[in-house]
């Protein structure tokens, strides 16, 4: 099933950026555009979708199987024989390295942003957000401005940041991203906080990997780089100062300044 998904770049090498918890893949245009940088010096770019979020289809379960199963079926029907890197911060992070231990042959390069290839148990922590966008009486809004009103997130980034979600469908508002599923997910078995892969499952990924952390996040720690090497050997594990799980947001010129070295070779 391919994902929905916007271009930008029409030369250079080909890059894929996949999106966290509740975003969309519009979410990273701009650093997408700044690697892409200007003529002779571009690369071609694909924001997605992941299942359940944006203009994509929903499931009725979550696995990172099928997630990456997607990606690497959007890729595929994008180019013909052509490798790409792909680049995925959180959520689309462990999608992402997925797909890499999958498609090597398909993933040339990887990019991980805050993430480490392991089980964070639970996502209670998400649950206010999930309840609260659930409460908004979609029925009774009438404008974009009333839901920001009745929207009760006392931080505005992360109200603007849930609120790119909601979508008007002729004369009513919808939720693009499957917030049952993630309900669900976070009262049963979490899947969305875990790891699928264990020792045994998949040949060491072959090829370069950078992986950005910020020095204020708590998801990436010490005991996380032995195994992220184990499964991807030729890690470079880059840690950016003043930025917390949002690197990319907090620090977006650092990060496309690694980006751009890392795909092309050059600042």
């Amino acid at each position: 099933m391919v994902l929905f998904a916007l271009a930008t770049g029409s030369a250079g090498p080909r890059v894929a950026y996949l999106h966290g918890l509740f975003g969309q893949g519009r979410n990273w245009m701009q650093i997408a555009k700044a690697v892409s940088g200007p003529a002779g010096d571009q690369t071609q770019a694909l924001l997605l979708d992941l299942p359940n979020h944006g203009r994509s289809s929903w499931t009725e379960e979550f696995s990172f199987e099928a997630y990456a199963a997607q990606v690497i079926d959007t890729l595929e029907t994008a180019t013909r024989d052509e490798p790409w890197t792909l680049v995925g911060h959180s959520l689309g992070g462990k999608t992402a390295m997925v797909a890499a231990l999958q498609r090597p042959d398909l993933i040339e390069r990887l990019c991980v942003v805050d993430i480490a290839p392991r089980d964070y148990g639970n996502l209670h922590r998400f649950s206010g957000y999930v309840e609260e966008m659930l409460r908004l009486p979609l029925d009774r809004i009438r404008t974009r401005a009333e839901a920001e009103e009745l929207f009760q997130e006392s931080d505005p980034a992360v109200k603007a940041f849930l609120l790119q979600n909601l979508r008007r469908s002729g004369d009513s508002w919808r939720w693009q991203a499957n917030l049952e599923m993630v309900a669900r997910d976070i009262a049963g078995e979490a899947r969305m906080g875990g790891w699928p892969v264990t020792p045994g499952d998949y040949p060491a990924y072959p090829h370069q990997v950078l992986w950005l952390v910020g020095a204020d996040s708590r998801y990436v720690q010490d005991r996380d780089s032995e195994p992220m090497r184990e499964l991807f050997p030729r890690t470079l594990q880059v840690t950016i100062k003043d930025a917390g799980h949002w690197v990319h947001s907090e620090q977006p010129q650092i990060v496309v300044h690694a980006l751009r070295r890392f795909i092309l070779g050059r600042p």
